[in-house]
């Protein structure tokens, strides 16, 4: 059974598109067949991974209010085993049309259920807002991976998230677990860095990614020439670190599943 995971932040400026785009080109690179549902209404995953909008393409939005079936939006990438649903800004409107609708919550998991078994990974790109999107995203995913900056205000709003997370497994996904957190945009040569990397450790322990995303200008650049980081530049440091992020995840899954 594919697994679904939402990679959700509130706060924007995080490393949130960057992980998803680059979590999905390191899982792929591993030969597992992915998914990446691009929700956000910016569509910087889609750009990200050199894919053209134009006027009329089937995008998430359509899938998500029903109108088509999520796979007549999927469209492949440059990088072979990961196929996107891409994003424009199309998409904003789906906030103000799902409102009046019957379990408007759930509209992303049904569009994703005829095609969920057939990825090893789905990876949602969240918008940067708990809005209906990102609702739509948590309720539809098994797990939250949740990318934090390591500057000086990195828990705020966290705690926001993780109410949500409380309040759907009450209710609308009682299954919804944390794949854990990332410290994104990392530099050790700095005092701060390392105090707020030791205060969100004590503080999430060992949900914490031993992986840490380092502050990197080739993973800037990489998005521009819509490319993942391994595909760009990998040799970098960016792509170490995103490929170890992804033998990861593979490594707690296979640990849970032989517990």
């Amino acid at each position: 059974m594919g697994r679904v995971i939402a990679v959700a932040n509130q706060k924007g400026g995080v490393g949130k598109t960057t992980t998803a785009i680059n979590l999905a080109a390191s899982l792929a690179a591993n030969e597992f067949r992915i998914l990446l549902v691009d929700m956000d209404p910016q569509g910087n995953c889609t750009t990200g991974l050199g894919v053209e909008k134009h006027p009329g393409m089937p995008t998430t939005y359509d899938a998500v209010l029903g109108r088509i079936p999520l796979i007549e939006a999927l469209v492949p990438t440059e990088f072979e085993g990961l196929l996107l649903s891409p994003a424009d800004k199309n998409l904003v409107a789906a906030n103000l049309e799902l409102v009046d609708r019957d379990e408007r919550e759930k509209q992303l998991r049904r569009a994703l259920e005829p095609v969920r078994d057939a990825y090893h990974y789905t990876i949602i790109d969240c918008p940067p807002a708990l809005d209906l999107l990102t609702i739509n995203s948590l309720v539809a995913a098994d797990t939250v991976l949740v990318p934090i900056q390591c500057e000086f205000f990195a828990l705020e709003g966290i705690s926001q998230l993780l109410d949500t997370i409380d309040r759907l497994r009450d209710g609308l996904q009682p299954t919804l677990a944390i794949e854990g957190i990332l410290l994104t945009m990392y530099d050790d040569r700095t005092n701060l860095t390392r105090q707020v990397a030791s205060d969100l450790k004590e503080f999430f322990q060992s949900q914490v990614f031993e992986t840490v995303i380092p502050r990197s200008i080739r993973l800037a650049e990489a998005p521009s020439f819509g490319k993942p980081i391994i595909s760009y530049d990998p040799r970098s440091r960016g792509a170490e670190a995103y490929i170890k992020l992804a033998k990861e995840i593979v490594q707690n899954e296979r640990r849970v599943q032989s517990a």
